[in-house]
């Protein structure tokens, strides 16, 4: 019991510290909407805590028959990228590097790992419609999330759900074909 209780207080206190929800107009999605002229590709962001070395944050940057960010609990946000419950449109490469940027931030003190594999069109759009669907992630919940679409996509099923940013970078890392950078 006492453990059930102490995991409710958990779960309360991350979902407190979400964001609020952001549900933008169709219409400023629709003027957004950006097709990246690269391959179809899926790249997973996960930003490490220089001090502790512990993952902070997950995210998905899918790049279909458009490009989004589906940033589960994230806090980033751009004029020009409206958001519709923790997907981003819109992600030009000037937004693209906007969201490095402020996911390496000195306040931060943290770097990004950007893990990219290039998939299929029929994937890269499968995964695009299940980010649009998944609906907001209260906080402390990314991971989980993150890695749950990632295991949704056909060859990508050895992924398992996790609570930990680093867990999921180090189970996508070992599949064949992903190129991992640091961006500090």
């Amino acid at each position: 019991m006492r453990s059930w209780i102490l995991a409710a207080c958990a779960f309360l206190a991350f979902s407190a510290c979400s964001p609020p929800s952001v549900f933008a107009p169709g219409d400023a999605v629709a003027s957004a909407s950006f097709r990246y002229d690269g391959p179809n590709r899926l790249t997973l962001f996960t930003m490490v805590s220089n001090q502790t070395g512990y993952g902070s944050h997950s995210a998905l940057m899918i790049n279909g028959e458009e490009r989004v960010i589906f940033d589960p609990a994230g806090t980033f946000s751009s004029d020009l990228a409206p958001e519709q419950h923790d997907v981003l449109f819109g992600i030009t490469p000037q937004v693209a590097a906007q969201y490095t940027a402020y996911h390496t931030r000195a306040d931060f003190d943290s770097h990004l790992l950007v893990q990219s594999i290039d998939i299929s069109a029929e994937m890269a759009n499968a995964l695009l419609r299940a980010a649009k669907a998944h609906g907001e992630v209260p906080g402390g919940l990314c991971a989980r999330s993150t890695s749950s679409l990632i295991a949704s996509l056909p060859g990508f099923e050895n992924i398992q759900q996790t609570w930990f940013p680093l867990k999921v970078s180090e189970q996508f890392g070992a599949i064949a074909g992903v190129t991992t950078r640091r961006i500090n």
